[in-house]
């Protein structure tokens, strides 16, 4: 892959997703010494930058291809596009999302009309159950990263970002199956090869980091993060292709730092972000310091959180007791 598959995507996203704003915060940038520029993607259809990847895979497929339907499997955020993806493009989506999936997620999903199958995240074995379902229904599997126009799609992001701030030396993105980081680093391949694309994991689930250091996919245990949508076990493997050859590092956020950059965002930028959308930020927070002097990009990458999550996790952070907060124990 190359930037070109980026460049095609961008076309056939023309006038179909939303070009989200850039946002700025004098008192951020005061705080992280340099100046940001966040790309809202929470503004995004259906609330995350999934829809890029979802529909630019939909649209295309052949004809008869499309007609017969597509399933993929997500913590929510995927399946929220591919669901309006088929809805856009006239046809049926099934979708295979966790048991324990933010209610939210689930209700939109539902909303648009796509069949919904659920798993057991800790015993069951989510790709075979998608395969096996796509054979009996013969349907066309879309993955959330592994998947050549998801990942281009995924890389508009980026390539809106570098149209509007060219002198970016930075781009921050969270990284979950890696189709976001290997969209961004193609995109600014393109752009600038010198610009440095940074993934952020969460510190415990740190697959990416891992098997970057090794130079082979390590697997690790379903990981406990608030961050749901980053509860991978295991890089994609296109992704990770690319992304060990273009991602500059991965930084690790604890969990606290998730919730605070989840403050950040409501009270510098008046913008929401679940957990997985914060991260980036929240690496950001952590590696200020070891980033090359320049303006850098922050993408927030979602929105869909449950209320009742959203507010205890910005209690823990804004209203300070002397203590080290740790945001996990809220979810549980």
């Amino acid at each position: 892959m190359t930037s070109h598959d980026v460049l095609y995507a961008v076309e056939r996203l023309r006038g179909i997703a939303v070009r989200t704003p850039l946002l700025t915060s004098a008192a951020f940038d005061d705080l992280v010494g340099r100046r940001v520029v966040v790309k809202a993607e929470n503004q995004q259809r259906t609330g995350s930058f999934k829809f890029r990847g979802a529909y630019n895979a939909v649209a295309a497929l052949s004809e008869r291809d499309r007609e017969a339907g597509v399933i993929g499997a997500s913590s929510g955020n995927h399946a929220q596009a591919l669901a309006l993806a088929a809805r856009l493009l006239n046809t049926k989506a099934t979708v295979v999302i966790p048991a324990d999936a933010p209610n939210a997620k689930v209700e939109a999903i539902g909303a648009l009309g796509a069949r919904i199958v659920t798993y057991d995240r800790l015993n069951d074995r989510r790709d075979a159950l998608v395969h096996q379902i796509a054979y009996r229904d013969q349907l066309t599997v879309v993955p959330s990263s592994d998947h050549r126009s998801v990942i281009a799609g995924a890389g508009t992001v980026a390539w809106e970002m570098l149209q509007e701030t060219p002198d970016l030396v930075a781009i921050l993105v969270p990284v979950g199956g890696g189709g976001l980081a290997a969209g961004t680093a193609l995109a600014a391949q393109g752009h600038n090869p010198r610009l440095k694309v940074i993934g952020v994991e969460p510190a415990t689930a740190n697959d990416t980091h891992l098997s970057l250091r090794a130079g082979k996919r390590v697997p690790i245990p379903p990981p406990a993060t608030i961050a749901d949508g980053l509860r991978h076990t295991e890089p994609a493997q296109l992704p990770f292709e690319i992304n060990k050859k273009l991602l500059a590092d991965v930084v690790l956020a604890p969990e606290a730092s998730i919730a605070d950059a989840m403050a950040h965002l409501w009270r510098d930028y008046r913008t929401t972000a679940e957990p997985s959308g914060a991260v980036a930020l929240a690496g950001l927070l952590r590696a200020a310091d070891r980033l090359p002097d320049g303006p850098v990009g922050v993408v927030v990458s979602g929105g869909n959180v449950n209320w009742s999550t959203y507010r205890k996790l910005l209690d823990i952070s804004m209203d300070r007791t002397g203590r080290t907060p740790h945001a996990a124990p809220v979810l549980r």
